[in-house]
């Protein structure tokens, strides 16, 4: 009977996982341009499933914070699927998140990956918000035309409460899960998480009619698709979601930046907002799920 073990990955495990992880799309995986960040991960663990000695699947445990663990990257080598290795490396996981402190786990998978989501929901994750992801390069319009619209501005500290009172009587806060993305991970939109990103000069506001109405948080990039300006929150109404990502998009060329990307909530009308904005998207949904561990 086939030996089979779940460890935590070595070097040696790379060519092994690679060779598999290449028949996961088309064009292949990013598993490759993220194995050594998370064989090094000091915040989390990247493990490994193993027949007879063979590195066959593979998962990344990251723990965000304190309480908040991450699962992501799970791959299981095509000849080797239904032999129980996805089920069995979560266990592990889960095992470590709640060893390391966790109170709850979240997750991402693509809405038509069937079967990854129904092993995630025999797992007991529910889901709690979706997104698609938009993308657009950098748009020049001339001065003349710039001129009356209305314009987002970056927020300071003495926005701080009417960000946090404008969140607590949204309607796209609580449909998305209060969440905030960046590099398909997500991470809970707290006190702390907003008072980062006001220090780091990452929270846009646009104010209308003496009040806030509209908002947004982003910050640059570096990847395999260049520089990049990474939206992963934003709110209001049609119209001003509409500004904001328009002038997003206008800034990038002053800031050295080559294009944006977005994830946008999975709302009719914010995905119209940025299609009015000039945003493209490939008609994707990902959908993200949390479990509590305690």
């Amino acid at each position: 009977m086939p030996e089979t073990e779940i460890r935590p990955a070595r070097p040696e495990d790379r060519e092994a996982v690679l060779a598999f992880c290449e028949q996961t799309w088309e064009w292949g995986d990013y598993i490759e341009y993220v194995w050594d960040e998370w064989l090094h991960d000091s915040k989390g663990i990247l493990f490994v499933a193993t027949i007879d000695g063979k590195s066959v699947a593979v998962s990344h445990l990251q723990m965000l914070n304190e309480t908040d663990a991450w699962l992501e990257g799970m791959r299981v080598d095509p000849a080797y699927r239904q032999h129980g290795l996805a089920k069995a490396l979560d266990d592990v996981m889960l095992a470590e998140a709640m060893r390391r402190g966790a109170t709850n786990v979240r997750l991402i998978t693509e809405s038509a990956n069937t079967i990854a989501i129904s092993l995630i929901e025999r797992g007991f994750f529910r889901k709690i918000g979706s997104f698609a992801l938009f993308r657009a390069k950098a748009e020049t319009v001339p001065e003349k035309r710039q001129y009356g619209l209305d314009t987002p501005q970056l927020a300071t500290q003495a926005d701080i409460d009417d960000i946090i009172n404008y969140l607590n009587t949204s309607n796209i806060f609580p449909a998305i899960g209060g969440l905030y993305y960046h590099r398909f991970t997500a991470y809970r939109i707290t006190g702390d998480l907003l008072e980062a990103k006001l220090r780091a000069q990452q929270v846009y506001i646009l104010r209308r009619w003496n009040r806030l109405d509209g908002l947004a948080i982003a910050e640059p990039q570096e990847g395999r698709y260049g520089s990049q300006l990474s939206i992963g929150y934003i709110d209001g109404t049609t119209e001003s979601i509409i500004l904001i990502a328009y002038a997003l998009r206008r800034q990038l060329t002053d800031i050295g930046i080559e294009s944006i990307n977005a994830y946008v909530p999975d709302l009719i009308m914010v995905r119209d907002a940025f299609v009015g904005a000039g945003y493209e998207w490939d008609n994707k949904i990902f959908y993200t799920y949390e479990r509590g561990l305690i």
